[in-house]
């Protein structure tokens, strides 16, 4: 452990003054039975966690919490564990997306407002990784991250199936005919096995991976399985290890430098990461005060092999990828091809990025791939822009159909979620394997929260002909364990006055991802007549409570789709006392 010297402590400001507020800060915690030691210059430490029974992913963050207390106590700080807003993907409605900025807050407020010298983040569901770092990001103390690990590999007729993917999978093929509905039933209860977030490649494991890249957290913190016992051993070492930051006065800013997220955009086309990405590292970025655009993607991202082989886009789950080598041994590849742009990007253990992987092993070459026998030659997020999305779209080459990344169509329009799902099964729909649908006021304000609805489900009379795969563009989300030619984050959405709110049944669209275009065959006039008229019919008046916050104040999903008012860093400053 270091022996470099404390710096002057943020919590003595609580606890280090002999008079009345130094009385009364430390005679209140003493009611927990803390001695009295413990506020004599030691840093106090937050372990913010995500625990809730409502958020499955995270079910087991009672027990990790404890091995991160250990390391901090060995390491000679004082924990203190308190609760946020768990943004929990697979029960909270109408999604987590909704609520990542509302956790945001939570988790800022919580940080600037108590007495703590730096802070644990225990994340894992896909909102709770880049709400807590985004809140902690705004308050810039020591921070480090570790991650829940995820569940172990379903199973299914003596097979491995993943997590999310299976569910999307099995449908259609229900839906086709294929499989009855007690086959269908009977993968339910092996699909998630143990604690844990999704097994596949889809946005928990991908922001875990992200944070790893970011330097946030511990080398392999993102691909141990939750039940491992070195989940708890990464977790125990984190803690010492936020206790030696906090002497070295190693900030967040420190670590979340423009360089850090460009190794991240690198390595998210490396592991064929979630398009969820792109939002989530746009709005972390926003908040240190990180310039990022759409534009990064392309630049830094494109021409990018696939070379970790996981479900949704490859073969293998989350249990392989650590077994083969895990992050470390991905980024190594890169490296040693020259890929990674900036190996010297500093971590929270101190070390630079290519010193934590120049030496990881990598033991299963079918899980990692070497450079010149990848998954995917390009696997780096398609950054779409045109008349149709004027302010840029993503789509995830690595889980699309290749033929279908340049195509012209007609499309087949929904108005709404609820329109696609009563439209879709209708035998009499006009729709045939070339057509693209389309569906609308998914986005931010529009499904308040930009649900992950956007790789919707084919029509049932084209999955018993045996299609597998159609274009789809919306401005909602798609679940990272999703799969398909499916275009999303189109912006600006309809509901915000977006062309994607003027397109109609019939009209022709043209998606050319190799040039990076998604253009509605309509003239510039008529586009601007439809969309005088549909201004004059968008709907308006108040929701309730926090929806009405989120729709009034949300940024577009080109934008990180975090709010207006919290971009940029507020800073650690103490709040004054009221005593």
């Amino acid at each position: 452990m270091s022996e470099k010297k404390m710096p002057k402590l943020r919590s003595a400001e609580w606890f280090g003054t002999q008079d009345k507020n130094g009385f009364m800060y430390r005679s209140w915690m003493k009611n927990q039975g803390i001695p009295d030691h413990e506020f004599q210059g030691k840093p106090i430490i937050g372990i913010c966690n995500t625990w809730s029974e409502l958020t499955p992913c995270n079910a087991h963050f009672r027990q990790l919490a404890e091995y991160v207390k250990r390391g901090i106590l060995e390491a000679g700080g004082f924990p203190v564990e308190f609760p946020v807003f768990s943004s929990g993907e697979s029960n909270l409605r109408p999604t987590a997306m909704l609520t990542r900025n509302l956790a945001s807050m939570d988790v800022e407020e919580s940080i600037r407002g108590n007495p703590m010298d730096a802070v644990v983040l225990l994340v894992g569901c896909d909102k709770t990784t880049p709400a807590l770092l985004m809140g902690a990001a705004s308050v810039d103390l020591p921070t480090i991250v570790v991650s829940g690990g995820p569940m172990l590999n379903g199973k299914l007729n003596g097979k491995d199936i993943g997590s999310g993917t299976a569910v999307w999978q099995l449908h259609e093929q229900m839906k086709a005919g294929t499989i009855t509905l007690h086959q269908f039933m009977s993968a339910e209860s092996g699909m998630s096995r143990s604690a844990g977030t999704c097994n596949t490649m889809g946005t928990a494991s991908t922001m875990a991976c992200m944070a790893e890249a970011l330097g946030t957290s511990l080398p392999h913190n993102a691909a141990i399985p939750a039940v491992d016992s070195r989940r708890y051993v990464l977790a125990h070492m984190s803690g010492i290890r936020i206790v030696e930051m906090v002497r070295e006065d190693l900030r967040l800013s420190k670590i979340l430098t423009r360089e850090a997220f460009e190794n991240a955009i690198r390595v998210n086309a490396a592991i064929g990461g979630s398009t969820n990405a792109v939002i989530h590292l746009k709005a972390i970025a926003g908040r240190i005060g990180v310039p990022l655009a759409l534009e990064d993607w392309t630049r830094i991202g494109r021409g990018t092999p696939t070379i970790v082989d996981l479900m949704p886009s490859g073969r293998y789950l989350m249990e392989e990828f650590y077994y083969a080598g895990g992050l470390p041994g991905a980024i190594r590849r890169l490296g040693e091809g020259g890929l990674l742009p900036h190996p010297d990007a500093p971590t929270v253990n101190g070390n630079s990025l290519w010193a934590n992987c120049a030496e990881a092993p990598v033991y299963d070459d079918e899980v990692i791939r070497k450079l010149d026998q990848p998954l995917l030659a390009d696997g780096g997020i398609c950054i779409l822009r045109g008349n149709l999305a004027p302010n840029g779209a993503v789509l995830k080459p690595s889980a699309a159909t290749p033929a279908l990344m340049q195509h012209t169509g007609k499309a087949v329009v929904f108005e709404d979620f609820d329109h696609y799902k009563a439209r879709i099964v209708d035998p009499e729909l006009e729709v045939d394997a070339s057509s693209i649908l389309v569906m609308k006021n998914c986005g931010p304000k529009g499904y308040p929260g930009m649900a992950e609805v956007g790789n919707m489900g084919l029509p049932p009379k084209l999955l018993a002909q045996g299609v597998t795969d159609m274009v789809r563009i919306s401005d909602a989300r798609m679940s990272g364990t999703a799969y398909g030619t499916v275009v999303l984050h189109v912006a600006p959405e309809a509901m915000a006055g977006g062309p994607l709110g003027i397109v109609r049944d019939g009209d022709t669209i043209t998606l050319d991802c190799a040039g990076g275009i998604l253009n509605l065959h309509v003239s510039d006039a008529e586009i601007a007549e439809r969309l005088a008229a549909r201004a004059k019919t968008l709907p308006s008046g108040p929701k309730s409570g926090y929806q009405q916050l989120y729709i009034e104040h949300v940024l577009q999903a080109d934008e990180g789709c975090d709010f207006d008012f919290l971009v940029g860093s507020r800073g650690s400053a103490v709040p004054k006392h009221s005593h």
